[in-house]
């Protein structure tokens, strides 16, 4: 089976990548902007007949979309997760290929749900950020296409590789720079919310089961478990082996600071989220994965402790 898949370099594509490398039965060509990329290409301003073309002379059977940017403004983010989608779709429908596309969604496409519930993949989704509008209008495209087409809603994901800028990645590092300069205590705030986190190798076995399957329209990728950040915080402490007091910030972070108390940098100066998280989902997300469970045989099956602990190896590694 040849897979085309875009992404390769980022937090999900390399786990990706490592997985369908491990599959005898695939040949996998990477497509992106790096260097390292087999073939290189920007899908926010390259063209569709581009890649048409590249499409005609490899012939995937399965491409598979895991680029994207979770940073930056408004236009920024259209850019990277919509055009670069759109041209994908048109791509593979001028394209005499017929490959199958597997993209790569999010959790924020909802945006805040109640507090005690799972969301299910036929929620009416209201992002509550730019970052999710941008990702709901590609998934949008991708089941308006007329393609064979799958979108996988991914929530939180964490492991290996997770983003220094994301909320786990921060804390790990605020946890990193305590233990090295001796401090006692750890200050954290806006640790109130809940995440349904799943680590990023689970959700490699879900886009790869995703590639073999036959199943369209959009699927939730999650634990279907939310944890508030602060039990989070408490693991991520124990397996670093931090003896010190963890200290919540009774009141939240202010308007130009991050889940974590720190400063936040906004390049074209929009205004952040109301509520401390940076995904616009409020208090609460927790999925309801029995689609995925039932239309592509995937269960998770790694926990948040052992996510946990290998994102502190990656940050003790700076001590």
């Amino acid at each position: 089976m040849r897979v085309l898949l875009i992404g390769a370099n980022g937090f999900i594509g390399r786990f990706v990548a490592d997985r369908l490398l491990a599959d005898p039965a695939v040949q996998l060509t990477a497509l992106g902007r790096g260097d390292d990329a087999d073939v290189r290409f920007d899908l926010a301003t390259g063209s569709p007949g581009a890649l048409t073309r590249f499409l005609d002379a490899v012939h995937p059977g399965v491409v598979i979309n895991c680029a994207g940017a979770t940073r930056g403004g408004a236009r920024e983010l259209t850019r990277h997760n919509t055009v670069a989608v759109a041209t994908v779709c048109e791509a593979l429908r001028r394209s005499g290929c017929g490959a199958r596309l597997v993209q790569i969604g999010c959790g924020s496409e909802y945006g805040p749900s109640q507090p005690g519930s799972s969301t299910p993949e036929d929620a009416v989704p209201r992002p509550g950020g730019p970052y999710g509008v941008s990702k709901l209008a590609a998934t949008e495209l991708v089941l308006g296409s007329g393609l064979d087409a799958v979108v996988l809603r991914v929530f939180s994901p964490a492991g290996p590789g997770t983003p220094a800028g994301s909320p786990l990645g921060r804390l790990a590092e605020a946890m990193r720079r305590a233990m090295q300069s001796g401090d006692g205590e750890l200050k954290l705030g806006g640790l109130g919310v809940q995440r349904d986190f799943v680590d990023v190798r689970d959700v490699a076995r879900a886009v790869h089961a995703a590639s073999l399957s036959a199943a369209q329209g959009v699927i939730n990728i999650g634990s279907g478990r939310a944890v508030r950040l602060r039990d989070a915080a408490a693991v991520l402490a124990r397996v670093a082996g931090y003896g010190g007091a963890l200290h919540e910030l009774d009141a939240p972070p202010g308007p130009l600071r991050s889940a974590l108390g720190h400063p936040r940098a906004d390049a074209d100066h929009t205004p952040p989220v109301a509520y401390p998280y940076p995904d616009g989902c409020g208090s609460w997300q927790q999925a309801d994965v029995r689609t995925a469970r039932d239309r592509l045989g995937w269960r998770p099956r790694i926990n948040l402790e052992e996510s946990l602990a290998d994102i502190w190896m990656e940050a003790a590694c700076r001590i």
